[in-house]
């Protein structure tokens, strides 16, 4: 008669035992390898997930870094455009041009320009200061309105300086010392230069009208 030692010592020593508890173990192992998979997976993907966001702030700040220069070859062919227009259409051709536009802005507003002199001032690169200095008289209207056609004038005035030296009657003098601009080439032979003063007030040289 068979007993149940036996018969479990039958068991144990049967191969097809043996396969189920082989296929339990590799099914164990695979159970771990595959958390542990997982999990590293898991920890794999957080850390390129963090790693393009970093790139993708990176790229961001470049891209603002870098948004101001962007169209900058346009810009700089659009402001040599409106240089070169500027200087077409306000610098004074010539030298003659400046005394005709300073006479024909003298006749309009009715004042008289005495003691004028012109002179050459700072040298640029593309551009050579002519300065006026001058006396203007006249009645207050017509000098406040000779004052005006300068500053709205089509060629390039700029007021530098001036001064009341003298009131009589309904008439007033005033000093006045003017800058406009002209292209070195276009400079007149032996115009002297304009010498360095401590404050802004106008020489009281006076000097040959051209």
């Amino acid at each position: 008669m068979i007993t149940q030692r036996s018969l479990w010592r039958e068991r144990l020593t049967s191969p097809l035992t043996w396969h189920y508890a082989g296929l339990a173990l590799l099914l164990v192992v695979t159970i771990v390898l595959g958390t542990r998979f997982a999990l590293d997976w898991a920890a794999t993907s957080s850390r390129t997930t963090d790693v393009l966001a970093g790139k993708q702030l990176e790229l961001k700040a470049l891209q603002m870094q870098t948004a101001p220069l962007r169209g900058l070859d346009k810009r700089v062919n659009l402001t040599r455009d409106d240089i070169k227009s500027f200087y077409d259409k306000r610098i004074p051709a010539n030298y003659s041009s400046i005394a005709d536009q300073i006479g024909n802005l003298e006749v309009k507003s009715g004042v008289r320009l005495s003691r004028v002199q012109y002179t050459q001032g700072t040298t640029g690169r593309d551009l050579a200061e002519i300065s006026m200095d001058a006396g203007v008289t006249g009645q207050y209207p017509q000098i406040m309105h000779f004052i005006n056609s300068l500053e709205r004038d089509k060629t390039f005035f700029v007021i530098r300086a001036m001064g009341l030296t003298g009131q009589q009657g309904g008439m007033v003098n005033l000093r006045l010392r003017v800058s406009t601009w002209l292209r070195p080439e276009n400079v007149p032979n032996g115009l002297p230069m304009t010498a360095p003063v401590a404050n802004s007030e106008p020489s009281g040289e006076e000097g040959a009208q051209p």
